[in-house]
């Protein structure tokens, strides 16, 4: 019998963890007392699908480490390497200039934080009463996010050169500096003599193939480790807040379904004339995944091999443009931090015009890039723009908005994959690679 493709296994893990979810709150009630049967299950639910995230890190940095070396160790040269640096950095800025734009015209014509052409008190009520009562690790979340800075932008050049790349990958999670530590390395390796350089280059592509082969192995777990972190979401989470915060709610989902489906795909037919319905199919087990795990640096194992098995992208660009993408380019992130502070100013009835608007989250946005190791990168710029706009009670806001941050964390996740697969097939192309052909 034929085997069940790796997406739609996926898949059916995400309906399946749906549905238990929803009967279990059906059955027990949205509490889980401490000791009960529901509890239990949460926390066997949560270790498993911690081991799965676990497993999925591990593999990242030695993958970022071949597949950058080996990729550019192969060009036998730096000749063209500006020229698709220059190229990625383009196409980010200008997609996340799209998403910021999406974003800041979706809250300004929705108002989800007004209700009759006033602040809606029902929402700011929410947010009091959810304040109070948040959990002692929201609070802590919120705490270690409020602590930053604005200054914190010059950490992003620290991040790239940092004291020991082994423990900033480690014990911070900053990718940058493995990322340039591994191009610098390539560029070295291309300087060698023939003899040299050739042994290099075949020992770091062997590492590859053996870290792709080890990829496939912990992808072969995906449907119970996706089961095991969406099954406690969705039940934790249940609807009331959904209720309570739906138009911020479904103005974020409309902003970033409007990005992923249909900014992002112009862009693929007309920059790269590629096909996005071809596109879409090809990433689909990434973009699974990513909605998974809410983690555009886990999935990155998987986006690698999706864009080169199924679009045809080299390694060569896809080493460069991926591990790249996944710690720089957030075009969901940028999109919902836009709707968020909009949304809280409307709630507290702080006018702010466009031109404001655009200036204060740009500004915040490269800010959070040089504190991605933090957790909840983006809460940090949601409170550097929130402080710096004089918005009162911004740490109330934005504990009450952790309440939703899980579903709205897995969606913008999988816009920010679309978004680095979307760069990496379209760069490959303009650098004449065989990839998705427009159909």
């Amino acid at each position: 019998m034929k085997k069940l493709a790796s997406h739609w296994q996926i898949l059916a893990s995400l309906v399946l963890a749906t549905l238990t979810a929803i009967a279990f709150r059906g059955l027990f009630g949205g509490e889980a007392a401490e000791g009960s049967f529901v509890a239990r299950a949460i926390e066997i639910s949560e270790f498993i699908g911690d081991l799965f995230l676990r497993a999925l890190k591990m593999i990242i940095v030695p993958l970022i480490v071949t597949s950058v070396i080996s990729g550019i160790a192969s060009l036998q040269g730096v000749q063209g390497f500006a020229r698709l640096g220059m190229k990625t950095f383009g196409f980010y800025a200008c997609t996340t200039l799209l998403a910021v734009l999406t974003g800041l015209l979706m809250v300004n014509l929705v108002e989800p934080g007004v209700r009759d052409g006033q602040p809606n008190q029902t929402i700011r009520e929410a947010f009091e009463q959810r304040a109070g009562d948040a959990s002692e690790a929201q609070k802590a979340t919120v705490a270690t996010a409020s602590e930053k800075e604005g200054k914190d932008f010059f950490g992003v050049f620290k991040a790239m050169l940092p004291e020991n790349v082994i423990g900033a990958a480690t014990d911070n999670g900053q990718m940058l500096g493995v990322i340039v530590f591994s191009i610098l390395f390539a560029i070295a390796v291309t300087r060698l003599p023939e003899g040299e350089m050739r042994t290099l280059r075949e020992f770091f592509q062997a590492g590859n193939d053996v870290m792709i082969t080890v990829t496939r192995w912990v992808m072969a777990t995906a449907p119970i480790g996706v089961y095991a972190l969406i099954f406690p979401v969705v039940y934790k989470t249940g609807a009331r807040i959904f209720i309570e915060l739906g138009p911020y709610f479904a103005t974020v989902l409309v902003a970033l379904a409007i990005h992923m489906f249909v900014t992002m795909p112009l862009v693929l037919k007309f920059a790269g004339g590629l096909s996005p319905l071809a596109h879409f199919r090809a990433m689909r087990e990434a973009l699974l995944l990513a909605f998974s795990t809410a983690s555009s640096s886990g999935t990155l194992p998987v986006t690698m091999r999706c864009v080169q098995d199924n679009a045809g992208v080299s390694k060569r660009t896809a080493s460069f443009t991926l591990p790249l993408g996944a710690t720089v380019n957030m075009d969901g992130t940028a999109l919902y931090e836009c709707v968020a502070v909009v949304f809280v100013a409307q709630v507290m009835g702080i006018q702010l015009d466009f031109a404001q608007q655009f200036l204060i989250v740009t500004a915040a946005l490269l800010t959070s890039v040089g504190v991605a190791g933090v957790p909840s990168a983006s809460l940090v710029a949601i409170l550097l723009i929130l402080k710096n706009s004089g918005i009162p009670n911004a740490d109330m806001a934005v504990v009450a908005l952790l309440s939703v941050d899980r579903l709205l964390d897995m969606s913008r996740t999988a816009v920010n994959v679309f978004g680095d697969t979307c760069a990496a097939v379209v760069i490959a192309k303009s650098e004449g690679e065989k990839v998705l052909q427009a159909r």
